[in-house]
């Protein structure tokens, strides 16, 4: 009985064996319908314990019914309709992954997630299979959708065409949901293969952490040298704003009235005008001598303006591509640059750059700027269109001032400026203000890389103070080529008229192996005329510099012995050799510079800077006199300056008979700023008293209303006069686009820049308009606003009630609506908006927001247990319209940011029993539904704890 018993046992497996390759065979033989298509793949999974030659032939049949499917798909029968082709479709490639992991016979197993070398979840299941030493098949393993999301931490957002778009800190992307694999035990799912392909990310399975390792690219940019890449800028697919035709964007006047003891009251003006047009911008600037007498008034500049990455269009003032060295004026005419295989820099925080010259390079440009002046003069260099101070120096008895080696690298820094000249260094007197004369050392544009330019126009002269547009003579003009010969080489040849013909030629040489930068520009007439610009530099701690132009030609040494101690000499064609010594200290709460020089006419000249704690010293002198300030702060924040600080000033001048004046005071800066860098407050009070005399010294900045800026000081005594003086400023500036609001005093810099005027508003009634009494919302707008994958706030927006003004170079952007910035219960109408931007204005960016609804609960199979993974969509009636959520482990889903309106609901792509959910003003911003599947697989609503009004209408 017993071995009748065994003998059973032996022959049922066998018997069993047998049949199912004959069962698979019949399930083969039948061409399936397609009614059944999408259902065969679902019986063609492995059986556990089957035989080698079972598995095989197992994996044949699934490998002819994707064949026969993918057939089915490439030709379809005529009678299938588009919806079943894209249903046919979706399921072949959501599915496939699922049955490669059953044909692989892989298990769910459970592993960790880590993200280079730190674990980023300890336990998720996956669909997988080891074999002790080894993945088996890694790129097909199935991770959960939510446990990838986590893993590398991306941001979630539902389109209307029902993709995903997905985002974080090194990547956005979008992905179709439908595409992706859903498995019956882990739901939806990314495969290994998906994650590599989508993300760009790298996986391995590290057995002995027993752990899947994400090899994530962008956060190994961080520990790599040069500027980190850019995450990419997606516009394709979203709606897109262009910006206005025809505006006039901004007004300025600027206005400064000075006198004194023994001299009348004198008035000068400055008014500006900016708008767009044609693509481009259009900019007026009239200068008012006498602002009283409107005869006396000169258009200074009229121009139009159009920029691009390949081509430039100048018309109207503006100077020439060559150095100008007539005497009579400046330039009006038309200049045309075409630019192959490169983009000129792109200037932000300095814009309003006009300059032919800069926009035929690609880099960086040293600029040296100098001039002539009596000595003593106070000499400041100033941002073109602004009031800030770049640097100043007091000239000394050679006459001759110089700023060297003006860095306008990149972006970042202002690339025209002014020269300020003090007449004996006294702020009160009216300044005399002249443009930036320099020497322009434009970089390389790359090998293979051209550049052309063409221009003609008039030269322009004021012959008499009672012409409002001056006297145009004499052409000039000229054409130039330049070419990128190779890496290390460019060279540029052209020919110019400019009171007579000359030719041009420029040489840029910057050789790999030599740390060598050579930089000629020859114009050949009745004489060479060169300017030279050439660096050497063969360690960090030694370089040599060259420069030549029309006034003088000037070597440079620097040679760095020690930490912050270096040597350095210079000499000069027109003012002899000198040198010193120049060192630099700083530690915990204290910091010193000095630098010292004597030149061979015995002329000692030095510039210290000494702090330690909340005090401060510094001292400038020279051959003509000296400055010395001590200062001693008196608030928390005073090492930056800020708060109420103490001041002890002395002055010399030793042309004026040794004259001197101390002065002490009182000194007060708010740390709040406005947009154009100005203190909000100002104010200086204090006494003085010298050889001339003794007197009161008194002055207030203010720019505590918007878009006016006020400036006034008073001394009652100077180091060379006892006379009483007054000096002020006052500018004010008005937007004129969406109504008329306070400017930002930068009116120049919309010659070359444009921007966003956003306003964010609660769209109450869902029709995409501002209607009358809705609300603009900026209440938290750098939370609310991201452009081109950059919070707000690194743009350095101009905040006011009723708008948001970002400034930006003409382009393309991408502006995105992050949720952590919405208002409670309100979300945006549309997610993210491509922006045009044109130099000249602003472009309008009306950002409706509307309610925002949401709808949770538990979806349970018949037995009442949770499903995992399932994939819930709510859908507009009109299907143009689609949210997403996948279900946890608890077979939670949330479903958020719904609108008004009809949705149907679909799980893994069925229809809840035809269900409607309906949303209107009177729904509550939460409602729950808790689903079930039926036994015909299925859903329906649960209708206890369930808001009745989310549920079928009966």
């Amino acid at each position: 009985m017993r071995r009748l018993l065994l003998l059973l046992l032996l022959l049922v497996p066998v018997s069993v064996m047998s049949v199912i390759p004959k069962a698979v065979a019949q399930s083969t033989s039948k061409s399936p319908s397609d009614a059944d298509s999408q259902t065969t793949l679902e019986n063609s999974r492995i059986i556990p314990g089957s035989s080698g030659n079972n598995h095989a032939l197992q994996l044949e049949v699934n490998k002819n019914r994707r064949k026969n499917l993918i057939n089915r798909i490439k030709n379809p029968s005529p009678n299938l309709s588009p919806t079943g082709r894209e249903a046919l479709i979706s399921n072949s490639t959501t599915q496939e992954a699922v049955n490669i992991a059953a044909a692989k016979n892989f298990t769910t197993i459970p592993v960790g997630l880590m993200v280079g070398k730190r674990n980023v979840n300890f336990s998720v299941l996956v669909r997988g299979k080891e074999d002790g030493s080894q993945a088996i098949d890694f790129d097909n393993w199935l991770i959960p959708y939510d446990a990838v999301i986590e893993a590398l931490r991306f941001s979630v957002t539902s389109l209307p065409d029902g993709q995903l778009e997905l985002r974080n800190s090194g990547i956005v992307t979008r992905i179709d949901p439908r595409k992706l694999a859903n498995d019956g035990e882990i739901g939806l799912a990314f495969s290994i293969q998906d994650i590599k392909k989508l993300f760009g990310v790298g996986a391995t399975f590290e057995i002995n952490e027993y752990a899947i390792a994400f090899d994530v690219p962008w956060l190994n940019q961080g520990r790599q040298r040069g500027r980190r890449k850019e995450p990419p800028i997606i516009l394709e697919g979203l709606p897109r704003l262009q910006s206005t035709g025809l505006s006039l964007a901004a007004v300025e006047q600027r206005l400064n009235f000075t006198g004194g003891e023994n001299n009348s009251t004198n008035s000068q003006g400055d008014f500006q005008a900016v708008g767009s047009a044609f693509g481009g911008s259009w900019y007026l600037r009239t200068q008012q001598p006498e602002f009283q007498n409107s005869s006396t008034w000169k258009i200074s500049e009229a121009q139009f303006l159009r920029q691009t990455n390949q081509q430039d269009y100048f018309v109207g003032s503006h100077p020439t591509f060559w150095r100008n060295q007539a005497t009579n004026g400046d330039f009006w005419g038309f200049t045309y640059i075409q630019r192959q295989g490169f983009t000129p820099p792109e200037y932000f925080l300095g814009a309003g750059s006009t300059d032919p010259r800069q926009r035929l390079q690609s880099g960086q440009i040293g600029r040296t700027i100098s001039g002539r002046a009596e000595p003593g003069t106070l000499v400041r260099l100033v941002e073109r269109f602004g009031d800030v101070v770049i640097a100043e120096v007091l000239v000394d008895s050679s006459g001759v001032y110089r700023f060297d080696n003006v860095q306008n690298e990149d972006r970042y820094l202002n690339s025209n400026y002014r020269i300020f000249l003090y007449p004996e260094g006294r702020l009160t007197a009216q300044p005399e203000i002249r443009d930036a004369s320099y020497t322009a050392t434009p970089g390389q544009i790359p090998a293979g890389a051209s550049a052309f330019v063409a221009s003609g126009g008039f030269g322009r002269e004021f012959r008499s103070n009672r012409s409002l547009l001056g006297d145009f003579s004499d052409f000039r003009g000229g054409v130039a080529q330049r070419w990128g010969v190779s890496q290390d080489l460019t060279l540029g040849v052209g020919g110019v008229y400019d009171d007579s013909f000359k030719g041009l030629t420029e040489l840029f040489y910057r050789p790999a192996n030599i740390p060598l930068q050579v930089s000629l520009s020859t114009l050949v007439g009745k004489n060479l005329d060169t300017i030279a610009d050439i660096r050497f530099e063969p360690s960090q701690k030694f370089n040599l510099s060259f420069f030549s132009d029309r006034f003088s030609s000037r070597l440079y040494a620097n040679w760095n012995i020690l930490r912050g101690v270096s040597l350095f000499a210079n000499t000069d064609s027109r003012f002899g050799t000198g040198g010193g010594l120049q060192f630099n200290f700083s530690g915990r709460n204290a910091y010193t510079f000095a630098r010292l020089g004597i030149d061979t006419e015995n002329r000692f000249r030095w510039n210290l800077l000494q702090r330690l704690g909340k005090l401060e010293l510094r001292q400038l002198g020279n051959e003509v006199g000296t400055l010395s300030e001590l200062t001693y702060g008196l608030s928390s924040r005073s090492f930056a300056g800020l708060g109420h600080s103490l001041l002890l000033n002395y002055e010399t001048r030793s042309q004026n008979f040794n004259s001197n004046l101390l002065t002490m005071g009182w000194r007060y800066r708010s740390q709040e700023r406005a947009i154009d860098g100005n203190y909000k407050w100002e104010t200086q009070l204090g006494y003085g008293i010298g050889s001339q005399g003794t007197g009161a010294i008194a002055s207030v900045t203010t720019t505590v209303l918007p878009g006016i800026l006020l400036r006034a000081r008073y001394q009652g005594v100077s180091v060379v006069s006892d006379a009483s003086s007054f000096n002020i400023d006052l500018v004010s500036s008005l937007g004129l686009q969406g109504g008329i609001s306070p400017g930002d005093r930068r009116t120049s810099y919309y010659r070359t820049q444009g921007g966003m005027l956003i306003q964010p508003f609660l769209d109450a009634n869902n029709n995409g308009k501002r209607d009358s009494g809705e609300e603009i919302y900026t209440e938290d707008a750098n939370a609310l606003v991201i452009i081109n994958n950059r919070p707000l706030k690194i743009l350095q927006p101009n905040m006011q009630r009723d708008r948001i003004l970002v400034r930006l170079n003409p382009g393309s952007y991408r502006l995105d609506l992050d949720p952590a910035g919405f208002p409670l219960d309100w979300q945006a109408a549309t997610d993210a908006y491509a922006v045009d931007i044109t130099a000249g204005s602003y472009t309008p960016v009306l950002l409706p927001l509307t309610r925002a609804y949401a709808v949770s609960g538990v979806i349970t199979n018949i037995k009442g247990e949770p499903i995992n993974g399932a994939r819930v969509e709510a859908v507009t009636s009109d299907g143009k319209k689609r949210l997403f959520s996948v279900t946890n482990g608890a077979g939670v889903y949330y479903l958020e940011r719904l609108q008004q309106g009809e949705y149907n609901l679909l799980i893994n792509g069925k229809s809840v029993n035809g269900m409607k959910l309906e949303l209107d003003s009177s729904s509550a911003g939460l409602k729950e539904l808790n689903l079930q599947q039926t036994e015909n697989e299925e859903f329906r609503a649960l209708k206890s704890g369930v808001n009745q009004s989310v549920l079928p209408k009966e």
